[in-house]
């Protein structure tokens, strides 16, 4: 599929406290005055969370909302995390590039290099790449100077040459940003994001689905190898990485390589080694 620029599109919307509760009440068909009467607030008081009037709700008030739709209709653990941190109860802002780049010790980057030949590299919560090896950037071409991974995703030629299930990777990580978002406490630094990635067609609409994801639902990625021509799975790991000035705020992802098989298995890692050494 090919991404398309559009010109003059209305503007996205992050997602909000008020955008997330109309929607889980609606599934529930609950009414707002239902919803009020149960949670102990006016109906009024909900009409103006669900507007974006008023400001956080109190813990007590979330809670109380929470346990009455869950009881209507079990919330599933993502919807009850996007809700809690659109409440407010999360991160509440995000260091610069530049900031978390100045963290990256020589120490560091020399153990970047001590993972060859798995890929491995340190990425802020952002997906924005601060410091890779050269697996790493040879795994994706271009996604070094692109910096965002997203960026990368959706406006580079080459990811869509190496990344085997590049529609799905697109998808998983627009929904990974929502409840990035949602768990950043204020969603203010996301609205220059949005417009950036709100350029592409796919972005908008794989946007639109409202779906939010805390991490990878499954472990293995698939690229395609230009030099041997040929598919490989990489085994995915992400590890959080002390930081005293920025905590949670950087993480090491660690991708342990194996050939894949005709149907697309991963074969066992001695594959790979046997096949580099032969080279």
């Amino acid at each position: 599929m090919i991404v398309k620029p559009n010109s003059g599109p209305e503007e996205l919307r992050p997602p909000s406290f008020g955008l997330l509760l109309r929607k889980l009440r609606d599934a529930r068909g609950v009414s707002r005055e239902r919803l009020a009467f149960n949670a102990g607030v006016s109906a009024s008081y909900i009409s103006h969370l669900e507007k974006g009037d008023r400001g956080h709700p109190t813990r007590e008030v979330v809670d109380a909302l929470l346990r009455y739709l869950d009881r209507i209709d079990p919330l599933s653990v993502v919807e009850r995390r996007h809700l809690l941190d659109l409440a407010g109860l999360g991160v509440s802002e995000f260091p610069t590039v530049e900031q978390l780049r100045a963290e990256i010790t020589d120490d560091m980057r020399r153990a970047l290099d001590l993972h060859e030949p798995n890929l491995a590299a340190y990425v802020d919560t952002r997906w924005n790449v601060l410091a890779c090896n050269a697996s790493y950037s040879r795994a994706f071409p271009g996604l070094e100077s692109d910096v965002n991974i997203l960026r990368w995703l959706l406006g580079n030629p080459a990811a869509r040459e190496v990344m085997l299930d590049w529609e799905d990777e697109v998808r998983l990580t627009i929904h990974w940003l929502r409840g990035l978002i949602a768990s950043s406490g204020d969603t203010a630094w996301s609205s220059d994001y949005l417009a950036e990635l709100g350029r592409f067609g796919l972005f908008r609409e794989m946007w639109d689905e409202g779906i939010a994801a805390y991490g990878r639902p499954r472990a293995t990625m698939h690229l395609h190898d230009i030099i041997a021509d040929r598919c490989r799975a990489i085994a995915v790991q992400m590890f959080s990485v002390f930081c005293a000035a920025y905590p949670s705020q950087i993480q090491i992802f660690l991708g342990i390589p194996t050939w894949c098989s005709d149907d697309g298995e991963a074969l066992d890692p001695g594959h790979l080694y046997s096949a580099t050494e032969g080279e």
